[in-house]
């Protein structure tokens, strides 16, 4: 495969990116850039992994720029990256802390090499504190922020959503807003720094509003018991006829008035205000929505204020009408995918090169970016091409 730098069309075209290989939030985070046009190269280890199970070649998360495998074992792999930090705006790794560091590439050898760059680093604990060194996943870390007791609609157990609220939620999303951030500074004052994007600290801000609430004492820490997790029968989630849900959220008065209209429980419903009747409500549009399939409440509440969506599938997805009208995902090189986002009115994001094999550019992008003896490193094998 051809590898030319600047080839994004998104508003981070020209903006140099190394990635030292991780899992997770690490790569999600180098996806969003390299959607939004910024020159990754992606640094693995030959043989490479997958991120998210399965092939490479169905991979998304490996998106979006090529692949080169180094064996940062040896001394000239190091220097490799080394060279590739010099022309690079934002490097990003996502390993345990002092490990880049342990390789000859933590922050101090690499800001020598560049005094501009910014340094991302994505852990879970962050780079300081108590728990730094320990290993951990997603649900450990929203588990001590206190996200994770809040979340779902069973009083008795917390339910999490797979591994969104913290791995991209309050990990890569954060990542991807510290780099940029710390980008545009270094370009006015012309110093790089470090970013150190942490999930915990992440998701804790995620969780603002519930802080908000909790201090003006508004928050019961209980699930199923406040305006926004169930505890208001006006903003849950009901079963139809076929075994399916529907979400309904009509919370400002109008909205639930045309809510309670199209439902067809307008004369019949309790006051919504009458906190002693809030369950005999509920169990009233329990009842109504299992007499309707999902596809036939959908074309019900379609297009109307009334605040109610069907559960899809994400292969459903794919079909919703508002979804395709969108664009938010679409089908390249014969893998239905979510499209770039955001949208940008005069620097359009587009969908870059597939997933690729670990190493299967990695001649071509090292020569690229200005390497140098490329050649020499694949024949000492400290560079493998895939």
């Amino acid at each position: 495969m051809g590898v030319e730098l600047g080839q994004g069309t998104g508003p981070l075209r020209g903006v140099r990116v190394v990635e030292l290989a991780g899992i997770g939030p690490g790569p999600h985070a180098c996806t969003i850039l390299a959607d939004l046009g910024a020159d990754v190269i992606r640094v693995e280890r030959p043989g490479g992994a997958a991120t998210a199970g399965g092939s490479r070649e169905t991979d998304l998360l490996t998106r979006g720029r090529p692949s080169v495998a180094l064996d940062l074992k040896q001394p000239a792999a190091v220097e490799a990256v080394l060279q590739l930090v010099e022309t690079a705006d934002i490097l990003v790794e996502g390993m345990r802390p002092g490990a880049t560091e342990r390789l000859g590439l933590g922050p101090d050898e690499c800001l020598a090499r560049n005094p501009r760059l910014v340094y991302g680093r994505m852990t879970g604990w962050g780079q300081t504190g108590p728990l730094a060194h320990a290993a951990g996943h997603d649900m450990n870390y929203i588990a001590i922020t206190g996200a994770l007791h809040g979340l779902g609609q069973d009083p008795a157990r917390p339910h999490f959503p797979s591994n969104l609220v913290g791995d991209f939620g309050g990990g890569s999303t954060y990542l991807v807003i510290g780099v940029l951030a710390a980008l545009m500074e270094a370009r006015v004052s012309g110093q790089g720094q470090v970013v150190d994007a942490a999930i915990v600290d992440g998701t804790t801000h995620l969780n603002t509003m519930a802080s908000a609430m909790l201090a003006g004492g508004t928050l019961q820490e209980r699930r199923a018991a406040n305006l926004l997790d169930g505890g208001a029968p006006f903003y849950d989630l009901y079963e139809t006829a076929d075994g399916r849900h529907m979400t309904v959220g009509a919370l400002e008065p109008r909205f639930y008035e045309e809510f309670v209209t199209l439902l067809g429980i307008k004369d019949e419903a309790p006051d919504r205000y009458d906190l002693d009747r809030l369950e005999e409500l509920r169990e009233l549009i329990a009842r109504t929505f299992r007499q309707k399939t999902m596809t036939e409440w959908a074309g019900i509440f379609d297009g109307t204020d009334a605040c109610v969506a069907p559960v899809l599938t994400l292969s459903e997805a794919a079909r919703d009408p508002h979804i395709v009208a969108r664009g938010c995902l679409v089908e390249h090189e014969g893998i239905v995918q979510p499209a770039p986002a955001p949208r940008f009115s005069r620097t359009e994001a587009t969908l870059g090169t597939p997933p690729t094999a670990a190493g299967a550019a990695t001649v071509e992008a090292l020569e690229a970016w200005g390497v140098k003896d490329v050649a020499a490193l694949v024949e000492s094998g400290a560079a493998v091409q895939g």
